[in-house]
């Protein structure tokens, strides 16, 4: 599967990504928001294999792509619409990107085209996502892309030692059309 923006091609990830995914996933920088303390070979060489596999389900449930950059095939990150069954009619949205790319509107540019993905191709009826409190800049690109602020889940992810706040974001298919006056 091949998605293009202006500037980004998302596409399904292959083995061989597995080296630029270890490089940007082991930054400090990266890691500040995640799960993970460190990232290893195997560690990335297992996500992208799952990654893949997802690709190849059929009924397919989860769309988890590659972000590359048009002007040099540079991977720079991963975006995903994930359901819990095909016919879900409801996904969660997700992305991330080596941070040196942060700040670019890339991570707005590759949500955006889920989005849009999602609610005119698989005709999805509510996409929602999540991110941390602290994230700032995540939560800056959610409120970008025309998604609704839904609410503070207090203390609801234990990570890295303590409990920290996410912040919920939604969508649903009539708010996407009436935002792009199609229908």
């Amino acid at each position: 599967m091949i998605l293009t923006t202006q500037r980004l091609i998302l596409r399904d990830f292959d083995e061989q990504d597995w080296q630029r995914t270890l490089e940007y996933q082991s930054d400090p920088e990266f890691l500040r928001f995640n799960p993970w303390n460190q990232r290893s070979e195997l560690d990335v060489r297992s996500l992208i294999r799952l990654f893949i596999n997802w690709g190849r389900e059929r009924p397919r449930k989860k769309y988890q792509l590659a972000i590359v950059l048009k002007e040099n095939n540079q991977l720079i990150g991963n975006c995903g619409l994930r359901m819990t069954y095909a016919e879900a009619g409801i996904a969660d949205l997700g992305y991330e990107l080596d941070h040196r790319y942060w700040g670019h509107g890339y991570a707005t540019e590759a949500a955006y085209a889920l989005l849009q993905y999602g609610f005119e191709q698989l005709h999805l009826h509510r996409i929602w996502a999540y991110c941390l409190q602290e994230n700032v800049a995540s939560a800056h690109v959610l409120n970008k892309i025309g998604m609704r602020y839904e609410g503070a889940q207090i203390e609801s992810e234990w990570m890295k030692g303590r409990w920290w706040t996410t912040l919920l974001f939604g969508l649903i298919e009539r708010d996407w059309w009436e935002q792009h006056h199609r229908y």
